[in-house]
């Protein structure tokens, strides 16, 4: 059987879509966190910044919280990192709009590629960051 790739040249061999790859893996590892509590197993990379210097970093948190939204413990997981959860239906968007130029044609992100945007993400995660490593913060 003889098969052609995406170029249309027939080597014989198949590819695989690339958005199909990271769907996958992002199921798989979905399906990891939700039956493998970060609090419960080792297997998860800890944090060199926390490990070294004590400080919280800004995605602390966000295995744990991933692992509370599974399960759909949504006040959990805000209390874990809000920054993680707050966030997220914006990095949702991305694939989302992504998807939707292709099937379009349409680019339906221009407004959010000003630099404003990327200055104003920064200084939030900056802000999240000291907050959340103040004496009296509790982020």
């Amino acid at each position: 059987m003889n098969t052609t790739t995406r170029s249309g040249k027939g080597n014989g061999r198949r590819t695989v879509s690339a958005p199909l790859v990271v769907i996958v893996g992002l199921l798989c590892g979905a399906a990891m966190l939700y039956f493998f509590p970060p609090e419960q197993y080792r297997l998860y990379p800890r944090c060199l910044l926390y490990s070294w210097t004590g400080w919280q970093c800004p995605g602390c948190g966000g295995l744990r919280a991933t692992h509370q939204l599974l399960h759909g413990n949504f006040a959990a997981a805000f209390q874990l990192n809000p920054l993680f959860v707050l966030l997220l239906p914006a990095l949702a968007l991305l694939p989302g709009a992504h998807w939707l130029k292709r099937a379009t044609g349409r680019d339906w992100l221009p407004p959010l590629r000003r630099p404003f945007w990327l200055w104003l993400l920064l200084a939030l995660v900056v802000a999240f960051t000291l907050a959340r490593n103040l004496p009296f913060g509790s982020l």
